[in-house]
């Protein structure tokens, strides 16, 4: 006989939808002219995220218990998993009832191939199991990395595949600006969803599924959820396929497009004029780093751009406070307060405003070392990539990217409207290097988590005093300063014989420089 419930117990497990119930919703989604729901997995999470729980109760979702959290002393804890869960069922929890318990390897290949076949007859959606240690003692011995416990491990079943012709392929543009080829299918049913596009993933994807416009071609849902094109269907390829063409401008903004030196991803340049990346660009704009709007937050930024107040980042500068009364949760005074700091942000240092164009790899130290060197706008707008590629930290790559942004008319057009709104800054002071300081012509990286200084900072510093702030670890490395959960580099590091700091190290020694 199972001993009663103790006084506290949390448990915890997986709220899913089953497919009859996905299928009444979708019915009744429609019949409401509302947008139906993607999969089952999608309408499980959106219920879980509403706010008004008499919506998420019409919803017939469904709980499996899968772990437990918190258990009061009062309660005797099992010595395996299995009978725990047990406890639970008998308790009236609800349990996932093809749970098992086997032993060994064939055990587990045994119930992995009594479910593959099962699969399709459950009244919910699975794409895998879950294999876990049964003898808490054992589990608790073997305890948790960063993400997961070491005694479990997910083992996912093969995505269903289907036929269907590629009618086209098209292009999208993400936040970042990195373009990604879609491909416009035949609508058909992949693991009882609808898929009329399906990702490409990149150029060299294409080329290497060698993946043509008219061809029949081979669709699966990526765990279960993203659609993609596995690859092209040889033996049926039709005489009149084409072979897909990158564009060469942004299908937002008409902007270039480039591929990235040494990367298989393409680029719109378009950063501060592009539409599709218009809310990251903004943010980035405002950022505590860059301009330090402190008064303007995602939200707010997502609702200027919605009600189309502001495209650009020079826009910010043209809000009145009349507009931004009109918004919504924003009362005079905070109307105000956002306009006196949008307007106290035009007086800047020429090393901000570079930082806040959000120029691919121009972080603040980069930022820093252009402002230092160039001195003005022109001279770095005008500047070629030889020239670049002599300033500290500027390498072949980044000095492409500067190139590309500011030969972007549109790019130029939203700084020239800027300055027309009397954004300044002075010209910065040249800082002379002490050629007698410790970190003087050294390769630094810092990794981890550094508790009294940021890492930008921590970087501006170093670069102040003659150090070279590089990203990865190699044999040339002079100093490796580690914070907190220092990971990879710091093993590295190691292996090398690189000189490792603390961070209370590397401040005494900036002491005494």
């Amino acid at each position: 006989k199972l001993p009663p419930p103790p006084n506290i117990l949390e448990v915890r497990g997986e709220v899913f939808i089953s497919k009859q119930s996905f299928e009444k919703l979708n019915a009744k989604q429609i019949k409401n002219s509302d947008k139906v729901f993607a999969n089952p997995r999608n309408a499980a999470a959106g219920t879980l995220r509403q706010l008004d729980s008499k919506i998420v109760s019409k919803r017939n979702l469904s709980l499996y218990l899968y772990g437990w959290g918190q258990i009061s002393a009062d309660w005797q804890m099992p010595s395996s998993y299995f009978k725990v869960m047990e406890a639970f069922a008998s308790w009236g929890l609800p349990l996932n009832p093809d749970s098992k318990v086997v032993e060994g390897l064939d055990g587990v290949l045994d119930y992995y191939q009594f479910l593959s076949k099962k699969r399709l007859n459950l009244p919910y959606e699975i794409d895998g199991i879950v294999y876990k240690l049964n003898d808490i003692a054992l589990q608790d011995s073997l305890g948790f990395t960063a993400k997961s416990p070491r005694w479990a491990i997910a083992r996912k079943f093969p995505a269903e595949e289907v036929w269907t012709d590629l009618l086209d392929i098209e292009v999208q543009v993400g936040r970042t600006g990195a373009i990604t080829p879609v491909a416009r299918l035949k609508p058909v049913l992949v693991g009882g969803v609808m898929v009329a596009n399906a990702t490409l993933h990149n150029m060299d994807e294409i080329i290497r599924k060698d993946v043509r416009i008219g061809d029949k071609v081979i669709v699966r849902r990526a765990g279960d959820v993203i659609p993609e094109v596995v690859g092209a269907v040889l033996n049926l390829r039709p005489e009149n396929t084409k072979l897909f063409v990158m564009p060469k401008t942004c299908p937002e903004c008409n902007s270039q497009i480039i591929k990235e030196q040494d990367k298989a991803a393409y680029r719109c340049t378009g950063g501060l004029y592009c539409p599709a990346q218009r809310k990251r660009a903004l943010q980035h704009f405002v950022s505590r780093k860059a301009l330090d709007i402190v008064s303007l937050g995602k939200k707010l930024i997502v609702q200027l751009v919605d009600e189309n107040l502001v495209n650009h980042p020079d826009d910010l500068f043209k809000l009145t406070v009349e507009q931004l009364i009109k918004l919504e949760r924003i009362a005079e005074k905070s109307a105000e307060k956002v306009y006196q700091a949008i307007q106290s942000s035009k007086r800047t240092t020429f090393a901000r405003f570079i930082y806040s164009l959000g120029i691919p790899e121009v972080g603040e130290v980069t930022a820093n070392n252009l402002a230092n060197h160039f001195q003005t706008l022109e001279n770095l707008t005008n500047a070629d990539k030889k020239l670049l590629i002599k300033i500290d930290d500027v390498g072949d790559i980044v000095a492409q990217h500067i190139k590309n942004f500011f030969k972007q008319p549109h790019n130029r057009q939203v700084i020239e409207s800027m300055l027309e709104q009397g954004l300044e800054w002075q010209i910065p002071e040249e800082k002379k290097v002490d050629v007698n300081s410790t970190f003087n012509n050294k390769l630094v990286v810092l990794t981890g988590i550094l508790q009294s200084i940021s890492r930008g900072d921590a970087k501006i510093k170093l670069a102040e005093l003659g150090a070279k702030i590089t990203s990865s670890i190699s044999a040339k490395t002079d100093y490796l300063i580690a914070g907190e959960k220092a990971g990879s580099k710091k093993s590295k590091a190691e292996q090398l014989g690189v000189t490792i700091l603390t961070e209370a190290k590397w401040l005494k020694m900036m002491e005494k420089d």
